[in-house]
């Protein structure tokens, strides 16, 4: 919304700005939970990033690396951060997107570093090396580490389809099924899915 629309720590432009802001400002106004991602790692405009946002009535996350696999070290303690029980998105005050946890070397090792964070809400992976996150699993991380309650989306792109994921078939890789598209020229390895078909 305010950096990274282009290149990583760019600010974005205020025609793009603008124009983002005027869809997001319609689910504001309808009493809707906005969630705002930035793409900095310059200190001061990681914390302009979160004063932009905040000030327009958005939780935001400004994440220092596009592929979003690591917990943030600045600022030390989520932006907003509170000792708040996180029963509704509406109550969520931050969060933390880390969908991608290729530095980590176990599943444990993962979750135990997600549970000793205070973020309200944490965007997730539905998969730990292509093996689906249990229950259980997901259960783990649904304590803040103040002991407080938080909230766990457990995402899973169907808009496209990425050869790295267990439910890929090799033969694809030369016989595409008709319901991918070319690949996405910005993302290796990801194909545009027509969802919508059988």
């Amino acid at each position: 919304l305010y950096y990274g629309y282009t290149d990583d720590d760019v600010k974005t432009s205020k025609e793009d700005s603008d124009y983002m802001l005027s869809y997001l400002n319609l689910y504001k106004n309808n009493n809707k939970k906005v969630l705002s991602i930035d793409y900095c790692f310059t200190l001061s405009k990681i914390d302009d990033s979160y004063n932009l946002n905040y000030e327009n009535g958005f939780i935001s996350f400004a994440a220092e690396k596009r592929e979003l696999d690591i917990i943030q070290t600045y600022p030390l303690k989520p932006f907003n951060e509170n000792e708040n029980d996180i029963s509704s998105l509406n109550e969520a005050q931050n969060f933390l997107y880390l969908i991608n946890p290729q530095n980590y070397s176990t599943k444990e090792e993962f979750l135990n570093d997600l549970k000793r964070t205070n973020y309200d809400l944490i965007v997730i992976d539905a998969f730990f090396n292509d093996e689906i996150l249990s229950k259980n699993d997901i259960d783990s991380i649904k304590i803040k580490n103040n002991g407080k309650k938080r909230l766990i989306i457990a995402y899973m792109s169907i808009g496209e389809a990425e050869n790295y994921r267990y439910y890929w078939n090799e033969k694809w890789n030369s016989d595409k099924p008709d319901f991918l598209e070319k690949e996405n020229p910005d993302w290796e390895g990801n194909y545009k899915v027509k969802y919508w078909l059988k």
